[in-house]
């Protein structure tokens, strides 16, 4: 499923190509019909995500509000642009890498995850092709004709004159208005790529400190938290030595607030590299190879019967609340 940073991500490329932009909606599948009458030959004015949703305004007052869930992902074709503040792992923006050092822009060959989770590099002037962008992004093939074919059980196609963005294996995709909007991200946990404040880290924090509920399956809980999956809650746990099991209320107002600030970092630089770089203190080599592949990017996640980075003890794999738990049982007892 995707997380946090992938979709603030795909909510940039709204941005760069659709703001402002007149749209013909329409749903190849034809199981979004209705909304898409409702939707098309208005502009878009906003994009916004809030942890693991986005919503989309347009000039009429109505907004389309998306959940990939599991399966769902968008295809960008055409000539897209791609969002400049979009750093990818070659440096070319000069992003701030985990050990705070800020890698030196052009200093850095271009790297493909061999996973799949590509940074994109088409950085700058719009060029024909297909950008697919879920939990993982792609670069798919170039277009050769515009718009392209739909591809699949396309739910939502939005369209310009130059951008398409096809939308597959949502699990919502709706029609709201101003008020139902509020509605939604009222119930949502504060989300630190939005607002990453004293106010809202306090919400975070005074949740947290009422609740028995274990804290690996607090984290998960997108009433607390925004934008929180499961690569970033093993990786968030293990960084702050907490035993996944731990009650929430349990824990000092400190480790709390620090799980929140080390939550607002990993998000920042997901968002910045495309990347869930959750590893610190690399640079050069170690740095490249572990924006490569994912296995030398985590501390935990994936790396169960392992042993730990840090004390050799095998990393340990259970389920916590119908998803994988990854953790080591000596750093985290």
């Amino acid at each position: 499923m995707p997380e946090g940073h992938s979709v603030h991500r795909i909510t940039r490329q709204f941005q760069r190509n659709f703001i402002g932009h007149r749209v013909t909606v329409s749903s190849p599948q034809g199981r979004f019909a209705t909304g898409a009458t409702q939707l098309s030959g208005h502009s878009v004015t906003d994009a916004r995500a809030v942890g693991k949703q986005m919503f989309l305004e347009f000039d009429h007052g109505l907004w389309l509000r998306i959940h990939l869930g599991l399966y769902g992902a968008w295809d960008f074709s055409g000539e897209v642009l791609m969002d400049a503040t979009m750093a990818s792992a070659n440096g070319r923006m000069g992003q701030t890498n985990q050990h705070g050092t800020k890698v030196a822009a052009g200093a850095e060959a271009a790297t493909f995850d061999a996973d799949g989770e590509n940074s994109i590099f088409s950085i700058g002037a719009p060029r024909r092709t297909r950008v697919r962008m879920s939990e993982q992004e792609k670069e798919i093939e170039p277009v050769d004709i515009f718009p392209p074919e739909p591809v699949g059980q396309v739910r939502v196609r939005l369209l310009t004159d130059t951008v398409c963005a096809d939308l597959r294996g949502p699990t919502a995709c709706e029609v709201l208005d101003p008020a139902q909007v509020d509605a939604v991200i009222a119930r949502l946990g504060p989300d630190p790529e939005l607002e990453n404040t004293p106010a809202a880290e306090e919400r975070f924090v005074s949740v947290v400190r009422k609740k028995p509920t274990p804290i690996g399956r607090l984290l998960m809980d997108q009433s607390v938290v925004s934008g929180i999956g499961n690569v970033y809650r093993a990786e968030i746990l293990f960084r702050a030595g907490l035993n996944p099991h731990t009650p929430a209320k349990s824990l000092s107002d400190e480790t709390v607030r620090a799980l929140w600030q080390d939550w607002a970092h990993l998000l920042h630089i997901g968002v910045a590299t495309g990347q869930m770089m959750t590893m610190d203190k690399l640079e050069g080599a170690g740095y490249r190879r572990a924006m490569r592949s994912r296995a030398h990017r985590h501390w935990v996640y994936k790396r169960e019967g392992l042993p730990c980075r840090v004390c050799g003890s095998h990393i340990v794999l259970e389920d916590m609340a119908a998803r994988k738990l990854y953790w080591c049982p000596r750093c985290q007892a």
